[in-house]
């Protein structure tokens, strides 16, 4: 059976950047920007996009290329079937739970556009958002927004995915430009832009592992990495595309569009003297509907914010159902039409339940989603610098032109530099879920120990089971 693929690089650097781009930037980059620091955590998550993202995006990208499929197909050709098939699996089940709180939230947002023009909850959006987030008429968004990106992906990458990003994700940038620009016309913003853009380099020293975890995570999710969401991407483009350039498209434009978003959201909260560190993820609905009910033509404003998060939202959702979708479609001949449909009845029922539990949404969304990236992540760079290696510079090199030097500097960063730090940032989040104090000193040694046991672990068993080690 013959499989989809992109009409053009276009359309796959397209979707993407609004795979990236989408909750990740406009919901989630806001509120942790605001509890963490502001600034300090801005430069801590630039910082990671850089140093973590790019490589490991590009690790995610040169598996999917390489293996031509889904994360299970792939990873199985790629390392066999032991280790390959169950880490294949792990990454299938991230987008499931991933799209299963995202559906939740794509369906606020899908409500919250729908009744901007009426401005039916700025006069109590503490009240209304408290109703509209968990319980059933959660559900009944929830299940509509979830419908919409379902039948996305029912068309397929080129008739579908392709032709929708190049429409939405262009109309995202357009319009978070245009509102950050109407933003800096407010009165009052210089606190804002202060608190965002002055680093505050005495907080991040003092709270520097407090704004760490939530920094990784963050620049795990809003690049879709660790999930095989981009691995799947990958797996349709074709083998003269330069890997190397498109990471940085990819990457940088998330960044871009992650910043303008702060510049919407920050210094508009600020001008209304609302304090953006409260409210958690209720803060972009709870905090925005506040400012956008004291503002001359609020409900215009909020209708065009709020239908640009729409656009973002569905951009990446269809992105997480595709790759359990083309799952099915690619391991077990399942017809797309079937797929789609079975995956979407699973997630209905596992985000139906996340809309009625409120104290299980804010877990799975925020600590659950991040463990889980950061071990996919870890899994991806092991494979790419401890297993393919060789393969790996090959698959970086073909169509990367004059970035084709970079290769060798790449994989050797995936082999040891990468892996420390991952397995490092997981330790972090891990002994802050436990409420566990650790020194710096005591958290690298056991990043380090752990990586060596890993690598040791791989090696051992990729020499002695598969011969697949390219070393």
């Amino acid at each position: 059976m013959d499989r989809d693929s992109w009409v053009s690089n276009v359309g796959f650097v397209l979707a993407a950047v609004g795979s990236a781009a989408g909750l990740g930037n406009i919901w989630r980059f806001p509120w942790l920007t605001a509890e963490n620091g502001g600034s300090a955590f801005l430069v801590m998550y630039l910082l990671l996009v850089i140093g973590v993202g790019v490589p490991g995006l590009l690790a995610e990208l040169v598996l999917g290329r390489r293996g031509r499929q889904t994360p299970i197909g792939a990873l199985r050709t790629l390392i066999g079937s032991r280790w390959g098939t169950p880490l294949g699996a792990f990454n299938v089940i991230t987008t499931v739970v991933m799209l299963s709180f995202y559906s939740v939230v794509g369906g606020w947002i899908l409500r919250y556009t729908l009744l901007a023009p009426t401005g039916a909850y700025f006069a109590q959006p503490q009240q209304y958002f408290r109703h509209a987030s968990h319980g059933l008429p959660a559900v009944g968004f929830h299940l509509l927004f979830l419908t919409i990106v379902a039948i996305i992906v029912y068309f397929g990458v080129s008739r579908g995915i392709e032709r929708v990003s190049k429409i939405m994700l262009p109309a995202v940038v357009v319009l978070l430009g245009g509102l950050a620009i109407w933003t800096a016309t407010q009165p009052n913003t210089a606190a804002g832009y202060a608190f965002y853009l002055d680093f505050d380099g005495n907080y991040l020293a003092t709270h520097f592992f407090d704004v760490l975890g939530p920094a990784a995570g963050q620049a795990l999710f809003t690049l879709s990495l660790g999930a095989g969401a981009m691995l799947t991407y990958a797996s349709y483009l074709d083998e003269d595309v330069s890997l190397p350039r498109d990471t940085l498209v990819i990457a940088i434009s998330n960044t871009v569009i992650g910043v303008l978003a702060g510049l919407v959201v920050l210094p508009l909260l600020f001008s209304q003297g609302i304090s953006p560190g409260q409210g958690g993820p209720g803060a972009l609905f709870v905090a925005l509907a506040t400012a956008f009910g004291s503002l001359p033509g609020g409900a215009l404003v909020a209708t065009v914010f709020f239908f640009t998060v729409l656009l973002a939202a569905v951009t990446s959702g269809i992105s997480l159902l595709e790759t359990p979708v083309a799952t099915l479609v690619d391991n077990y001949g399942m017809s797309r039409r079937r797929a789609t449909l079975l995956m979407t009845l699973v997630i209905a029922v596992t985000g139906s339940g996340l809309a009625l539990a409120g104290p299980m949404f804010r877990f799975v969304s925020g600590p659950v989603v991040d463990v889980m990236l950061t071990i996919g992540l870890f899994a991806f760079l092991a494979i790419v610098g401890w297993i393919l290696r060789q393969d790996a510079v090959a698959e970086f090199q073909r169509g990367a032109g004059r970035l084709r030097g970079f290769a060798t500097p790449w994989v050797l960063a995936v082999s040891w530099v990468l892996p420390v730090v991952v397995m490092f940032l997981l330790t972090t989040t891990l002994a802050s879920l436990a409420s566990l104090s650790l020194a710096t000193v005591m958290r690298v040694a056991i990043a380090v120990f752990a990586t060596l046991i890993c690598r040791t672990a791989v090696t051992r068993t990729t020499h002695d089971d598969a011969g697949y080690s390219n070393r």
